[in-house]
């Protein structure tokens, strides 16, 4: 059984601040929230975790093994070097949605992500002796990404294959097993997932090729942290590459 520790940081007071004392540049703004999350994902990388771009004022995060002083540590550090502080919100649970629900409960009860009197809230539970099977990653890959859209069709019309391939891909995921996906980039999409079948994968792979006609193949793997169920993850789908399969499981 899976049992996933899922933080979500959030900005504070962001929709006020980005048009106070007047509306900040667009590209200014983008550049801060990409920093932000490039620095929330080192840290949390560099502590086996996985940290995913939400809504740009949003970051989610698998964070199996990761304490409470080390979610303080990273608050701080926003704070000395950002005009904005982030609140954090942390869950646990065996479906990694229902972790983050939990996450994002905690952050909500302290006051409204527009409230100027919410600042650096952290408060959540915690799971810092993770198990060998507690994470459990999938990796999609769309097949043959390249010669189908990349060296084929515009940037803009690939993007939309892979970004319909990917809604119906997290709705499936979220809505059957409670499992959160993220696109990260390219034509690759990442799952946090709780304790599924080869056969789920299956299903999944079969209801994103019938909605939105992607082909999709997925490695699978299950660690102690996310970073360990990433890795064989990879290794899987590599497998699914060289021998042409769609699901392989590590």
């Amino acid at each position: 059984m899976t049992l996933t520790q899922a933080t979500q940081f959030q900005i504070d007071n962001y929709g006020p601040w980005t048009v106070t004392p007047e509306p900040r540049r667009e590209m200014d703004l983008q550049t801060l929230q990409s920093r932000l999350y490039a620095d929330v994902a080192q840290f949390v990388g560099g502590r086996d975790g996985y940290a995913f771009y939400a809504r740009g004022d949003n970051v989610v995060a698998v964070t199996n093994g990761i304490d409470r002083a080390a979610h303080r540590t990273l608050q701080e550090s926003i704070a000395n070097r950002y005009p904005v502080t982030v609140s954090v919100g942390v869950g646990v649970a065996e479906q990694p949605a229902d972790a983050l629900a939990a996450a994002s409960e905690r952050i909500q009860a302290a006051g409204s992500a527009q409230s100027p009197d919410r600042t650096e809230v952290l408060d959540g539970e915690f799971h810092t002796e993770p198990g060998p099977d507690d994470v459990q990653v999938a990796h999609f890959d769309v097949d043959d990404a390249t010669e189908k859209y990349t060296d084929r069709i515009s940037e803009f019309d690939t993007f939309v294959e892979v970004e319909t391939g990917y809604a119906s891909l997290m709705r499936h995921l979220r809505t059957e097993h409670g499992a959160l996906a993220f696109f990260v980039g390219g034509d690759n999409v990442i799952a946090a997932c709780p304790d599924l079948s080869a056969d789920d994968y299956r299903a999944a792979v079969d209801t994103v090729g019938e909605e939105a006609g992607v082909e999709l193949k997925v490695g699978v793997g299950t660690g102690r942290t996310a970073h360990d169920a990433g890795m064989d993850a990879k290794h899987a789908l590599e497998d699914c590459r060289h021998d042409g399969t769609t699901v392989e499981i590590v």
